[in-house]
C-alpha cells in the first residue's frame, strides 16, 4: 500500500509539472528546475543549515533526491557538515580524509514552513522564467511586424495587448492622421525590447518606414521570396510614401507585381495604413533616370547631375512645376529621400531664360587677326619742334612778341568839374543831397553841368 501510494504521488507530481508547463507556455525542464530550487530552499529552511544542498528530480519517474556536500573526517562532530571515513568509503572507495563527497539527505517528511517556502519559491521562479521566455520570444521578433489590440489609451501613450505581453505605442510613434479606439486591432512595428522590473518592455511604432517594408513582404510573395527587391523607401506617415523596387528575374515587371491585378495588392497595404498614398517606382542604376522616375507623376524634360556634389537639376514643363514640387514640397522632398540626391526643380521657361542670360554675360573671346603682308608706316620729322596743348598743335613762340596798344576810355579823358549842388531848397529850406534817398525825402536834385575840357595833344588824332 505504501509503495502504491508513493507511485501515485510521483505520478500526480509529473502530471502537475506537465499541466503547469502547458499553462505557462514554458518547457518542462524549466518547471523542473524551478521545483528543484524550491526544494533546496525548503530543505534549508526546515533544517536551519547553510550547507551546500542540491536536489535532483527524475523527469521520467518523478523521484526526488536531495544531496548535501560533506567533508570526510575521522571523528565527525557535526553530522550536517561532516561524515566519518568508514561511511564515506561505503559511498566512494577511494575517498580519503579531507575530501568532500555528496551524501544523500532526502527528508522523510517536510514541515509546514518548508512547504510554504517551496510554494513561494516555485511561483517566483516560474514568474522569472516566464518573463525571460517572453523576452527571448520578442527579442527574436525585433524589427518585425506584430498584430495586437488596443487595450488602453493614455494621453502620452497607448497600451497594446500582444497576447503574452503588452506593448507601448508612444505619442511620437503615432500617426497624426489616425484615431485609435479601445478594442481596435492594428499592426505595429516592433522597435525595441527592454528589460524592466515587471517584465520585458516592448516599444512599437506606426510611423517607422520599415512597417511599409514588412507589409509589402506580407502582401507580396515575390518580395518575401526575394524575386523582387525593395531598394529604398521614403515615407511621411499618414500622407504619402514612395517605394523603389527592382526585379532580380529577367522579364518580371516589379511595379506591376507590387501593384497587383487591378491594384488589389497595393490597395490592401494602403488600407492597413488608413488610406496612405503609396507610389511604386522602378529603380534604375542611372541616377538621372532614377531621379526622373522618383518625381512621378510629374513629367521631366531633362536632368543634369553633379556626381561630386551629389546634386541634380531637373527641368519640367511649366504646367508640371507645381505637380513636381507637390503640396508643400512633399513630392520633391520624398524624391530626394528616396534617391539620396539633392534635387533642384526648375520650369522649362525659367531654365531657358537662365541659359540665355548666362550666354549674354559670358565675354566673347577675341580672335587673333592674321596679316598676310606687313604694313609700312612712314614717319615725318618737323623742322622746328611744336607744342601740343590740350590736343592742339601750336606754333613755336616768336622771339620778340608784339606790343599791345594801350587803350584809354572816354571817362579817363573827360574829367567832370567839381560843381556841387545848391545848399538852399525851395522857400528858404535847406537843400538836400542829390540822391535817390533825397528823392524819397521830397528833395529834387539839381542838374549838374558838364564842361568840355581841352583834349591832350597825345590823343588828338583819335
Amino acid at each position: 500500500m505504501k509503495g502504491e501510494k508513493e507511485m501515485r504521488t510521483k505520478s500526480d507530481f509529473l502530471i502537475a509539472i506537465t499541466q503547469l508547463s502547458a499553462e505557462k507556455n514554458l518547457p518542462k525542464e524549466v518547471i523542473l528546475e524551478a521545483v528543484e530550487a524550491a526544494l533546496v530552499s525548503a530543505y534549508k529552511k526546515d533544517n536551519l543549515t547553510e550547507q551546500d544542498i542540491s536536489v535532483k528530480i527524475n523527469p521520467t519517474t518523478g523521484e526526488v533526491r536531495v544531496h548535501a556536500q560533506k567533508t570526510v573526517v575521522e571523528n565527525p562532530t557535526d553530522s550536517r557538515c561532516e561524515v566519518s571515513l568508514s561511511e564515506a568509503l561505503r559511498l566512494k572507495r577511494d575517498t580519503q580524509i579531507g575530501d568532500t563527497i555528496e551524501v544523500e539527505v532526502t527528508p522523510r517528511n517536510a514541515g509546514r514552513i518548508a512547504a510554504q517556502t517551496a510554494k513561494q519559491v516555485v511561483l517566483q521562479r516560474l514568474r522569472e522564467a516566464e518573463k525571460e521566455a517572453v523576452f527571448e520570444e520578442f527579442a527574436d521578433k525585433e524589427g518585425g511586424i506584430l498584430s495586437g489590440v488596443v487595450n488602453r489609451i493614455d494621453p502620452r501613450q497607448i497600451i497594446i495587448d500582444l497576447g503574452r505581453a503588452e506593448a507601448i505605442l508612444p505619442a511620437s510613434e503615432q500617426v497624426r492622421t489616425e484615431r485609435y479606439r479601445t478594442g481596435q486591432r492594428i499592426k505595429v512595428y516592433l522597435l525595441e525590447v527592454q528589460h524592466a522590473g515587471k517584465g520585458p518592455q516592448l516599444i512599437v511604432s506606426r510611423t517607422h518606414r520599415n512597417i511599409l517594408k514588412r507589409l509589402f513582404e506580407l502582401e507580396i510573395p515575390e518580395i518575401y521570396n526575394g524575386t523582387v527587391e525593395l531598394k529604398s523607401i521614403a515615407r511621411e506617415a499618414g500622407y504619402r510614401s514612395k517605394v523603389a523596387v527592382s526585379s532580380l528575374q529577367q522579364g518580371l515587371d516589379p511595379v506591376g507585381t507590387c501593384v497587383g491585378l487591378r491594384g488589389i495588392r497595393i490597395q490592401n497595404i494602403a488600407n492597413e495604413l488608413n488610406g496612405e498614398k503609396i507610389d511604386v517606382i522602378e529603380w534604375n542604376p542611372d541616377p538621372a533616370k532614377f531621379i526622373a522616375c522618383a518625381l512621378s507623376p510629374a513629367q521631366v524634360v531633362s536632368v543634369e547631375v553633379d556626381e561630386h556634389e551629389k546634386a541634380a537639376t531637373v527641368v519640367v514643363p511649366d504646367h508640371q512645376l507645381s505637380l513636381a514640387i507637390g503640396r508643400e514640397g512633399q513630392n520633391a522632398r520624398l524624391a530626394a529621400k528616396l534617391t539620396g540626391w539633392r534635387i533642384d526643380i526648375k520650369s522649362q521657361s525659367a531654365a531657358e531664360e537662365e541659359r540665355a542670360r548666362v550666354e549674354i554675360e559670358e565675354p566673347v573671346p577675341l580672335q587673333p587677326v592674321e596679316i598676310e603682308e606687313p604694313i609700312e608706316v612712314e614717319l615725318f620729322e618737323l623742322e622746328e619742334p611744336a607744342e601740343v596743348v590740350s590736343g592742339l598743335l601750336l606754333e613755336p613762340e616768336l622771339e620778340t612778341p608784339l606790343e599791345k596798344p594801350s587803350i584809354r576810355f572816354a571817362e579817363e579823358i573827360i574829367k567832370p568839374q567839381g560843381v556841387g549842388p545848391d545848399t538852399k531848397g525851395k522857400k528858404g529850406k535847406k537843400g538836400g543831397v542829390a540822391t535817390k534817398e533825397g528823392e524819397r525825402e521830397g528833395i529834387k536834385p539839381k542838374r549838374i553841368r558838364w564842361e568840355r575840357q581841352p583834349i591832350d595833344e597825345e590823343y588828338e588824332g583819335i
